[in-house]
């Protein structure tokens, strides 16, 4: 854990990961970033998909400033587990954020997060048409803490 050196408690055997989930869309890419823990995610405004390379360069200033050292970009398999030109174009953007960062990238399956997402802004009381921009941010700390806790989970 970073400041353990010198700590009076007991340390984890290893440091947390800071890792940024993107779940990408045509329009706007969905963006969380973990806690200084790897336990909980947390959502931030989308990231401008419409133009690639300052989306990229977006998320390599982010990888810098925020420390983060793995990427979850969300693949969306249809209910059979099967891929479509979604998953195709999510596997391509995992592939230009790793060479846009130099950073380890991991996809996740991330069916039903934007679902999963949509209930919950309802369910905190945001109307659909309001929260519209704040679904995708929502959607990735969806992706992210299903990701963190299967993690935390694994033997």
């Amino acid at each position: 854990m970073r400041g353990c050196k010198g700590a009076q408690l007991p340390c984890y055997k290893a440091d947390p990961v800071r890792i940024a989930a993107l779940d990408h869309g045509q329009a706007r890419v969905g963006l969380a970033v973990s806690d200084e823990l790897g336990l909980l995610a947390h959502p931030r405004p989308s990231l401008d998909a419409r133009d690639r390379n300052k989306l990229l360069a977006d998320i390599a200033r982010l990888a810098e400033e925020e420390e983060i050292e793995l990427f979850i970009v969300g693949l969306p398999l249809d209910m059979s587990g099967g891929e479509g030109e979604s998953a195709r174009r999510a596997r391509g953007f995992a592939k230009a954020v790793a060479k846009a960062t130099g950073k380890p990238v991991q996809l996740f399956d991330e069916r039903l997060s934007t679902v999963e997402a949509s209930r919950r802004l309802r369910e905190g009381g945001t109307d659909a048409r309001k929260g519209k921009k704040r679904v995708d941010g929502a959607a990735a700390a969806v992706l992210l803490q299903a990701y963190l806790d299967a993690r935390r989970n694994e033997p």
